[in-house]
């Protein structure tokens, strides 16, 4: 089975190529979010003498993190999809992060710099190599994580937000940075343990409403 995995919903675009469980090619690219001019290139790069035709199926990060780099990962995912009737998995960006630790016996706590004070997060057990989710994908204020966190013995904490947290919960293990962003083979693993879904219905999903969409309602005078 083929399985082509994005990610370009953090600070760094990824993409790999899985078959038949073994991971064939990956590449990340860290250049602040310009995922519009990275990310299909980086695609052809992986995919090699692969046609895209010959994919059993396409993952993306569906969310939560940058709502520009979401609907980018999303809508190429979409296109190449489309009109050759690949199958789509969306996946957690926050779940495909845990997947990076499986020799850990641990709580991965996954984070992401929402702003104003908040992180995008998800809890995650992992043991003997299997992960189990603790938690829904969430926005959450930093000081209230780090108070449930205390609840347990061992937490690394990973994510593009970790250092941006880890002051907050000083008892907590740190990734080592090249862990804390997602990779394409994180995405490739979470992918297996989520259903298939036609192109047409694949959608982001974000946890808070957008800038623009909250100026607009304080505007109206909306709560």
């Amino acid at each position: 089975m083929n399985i082509l995995a994005v990610d370009t919903a953090g600070k760094t675009a990824a993409v790999a190529v899985l078959r038949d469980d073994v991971l064939l090619y990956e590449a990340q690219c860290n250049n602040g979010l310009t995922h519009s001019e990275t990310l299909l290139p980086m695609i052809r790069r992986v995919l090699g003498d692969t046609s895209v035709a010959d994919l059993d199926a396409i993952a993306v990060t569906a969310g939560p993190g940058s709502f520009t780099g979401v609907r980018i990962g999303v809508a190429t995912v979409k296109g190449l999809a489309f009109d050759r009737d690949i199958p789509c998995i969306a996946v957690s960006a926050l779940e495909a992060v845990a997947y990076q630790f499986p020799e850990e016996n641990a709580v991965i706590c996954v984070v992401m710099d929402a702003r104003r004070g908040q992180f995008y997060n998800a809890l995650f057990r992992v043991e003997n190599g299997k992960v189990e989710r603790l938690c829904p994908d969430r926005a959450v204020d930093g000081a209230a994580l780090a108070e449930e966190l205390a609840a347990y013995d061992r937490v690394i904490v990973a994510g593009d937000g970790a250092q941006l947290f880890a002051p907050l919960f000083p008892a907590g293990e740190v990734a080592p940075p090249q862990r804390q962003y997602v990779t394409g083979h994180g995405v490739a693993l979470a992918a297996q343990k989520q259903k298939t879904m036609p192109a047409a219905a694949l959608m982001p999903v974000y946890l808070r409403l957008s800038q623009a969409e909250r100026q607009l309602k304080l505007k109206k005078g909306e709560s």
